[in-house]
């Protein structure tokens, strides 16, 4: 797993120098305005809403109250320490919801952009097809409501654990390597679909090599620190990581 993942950050650099040479930047700006604007205005509207939550739970449990009959430093901490793995918990919650929107409204340019990058790999002139790429938009959207389903029951276990003291402190990092894999598997399932995989052969291969998803889902949340970047790249470097693996 561990070379698959070096493969995956080897192929975002990789797409880096792709976009250039191929002069492809203004599939690259266009919809990341649109996700930068998405992608601030839902974070802020989580903060607040999200403040609330942790405080409705506090107040139910009478937490608070508790401590201050205490008067335990030890138990603060832990009390502290969980609720900052309860947020960062909700924050990836958020994260997950809002990264399926964008998939599932991103698709026909994430579509476009694997054909497209799949084409110029094989020196090949990329055709234009409506038809393929909205077989391939349903096709994503298909997996991308049933990676929500299975992540929603994993993320709600995760929640739960996440109040149990010590314990709980391991969550966000199970919960950035599962959001890490099941991104990686939207964006890599473009090429995936374009060599004739089933949606079950599909699965299956991306459970064989979990590194190639965990890692291009890994860069894609470092590149949020130029958010406007992370989607486009995604998508190329997905396509060039699965043109190195070659599944059959």
């Amino acid at each position: 797993m561990l070379k698959e993942i070096v493969i995956a950050f080897q192929s975002w650099d990789e797409a880096r120098r792709f976009i250039r040479q191929n002069k492809i930047i203004k599939w690259i700006i266009g919809p990341g305005i649109i996700y930068t604007l998405l992608f601030i205005a839902g974070m802020f509207i989580f903060w607040h809403s999200s403040n609330q939550v942790v405080s409705w739970v506090s107040s139910q449990l009478s937490i608070e109250s508790w401590l201050q009959q205490e008067r335990n430093e030890w138990l603060s901490f832990l009390f502290l320490m969980t609720n900052m793995m309860l947020r960062l918990i909700l924050v990836l919650f958020y994260f997950s919801f809002f990264k399926y929107i964008i998939l599932i409204i991103g698709s026909p340019v994430f579509a476009y952009l694997s054909e497209k990058t799949q084409a110029i790999i094989e020196g090949k002139e990329h055709q234009f097809n409506w038809k393929d790429i909205r077989k391939d938009c349903l096709r994503s959207i298909k997996l991308v409501l049933r990676n929500c389903g299975w992540q929603t029951i994993y993320l709600i276990a995760l929640i739960l654990l996440s109040l149990i003291p010590v314990v709980g402190w391991i969550t966000p990092i199970i919960a950035l390597l599962m959001e890490c894999y099941y991104f990686g598997f939207s964006m890599h399932d473009y090429s995936y679909a374009r060599i004739n995989m089933s949606q079950s052969e599909s699965i299956a291969f991306t459970s064989r090599h979990k590194g190639l998803s965990i890692g291009n889902g890994l860069i894609f949340y470092i590149m949020h620190l130029l958010i406007i970047l992370a989607p486009a790249y995604a998508i190329i470097a997905a396509t060039l990581s699965v043109h190195k693996v070659k599944p059959i």
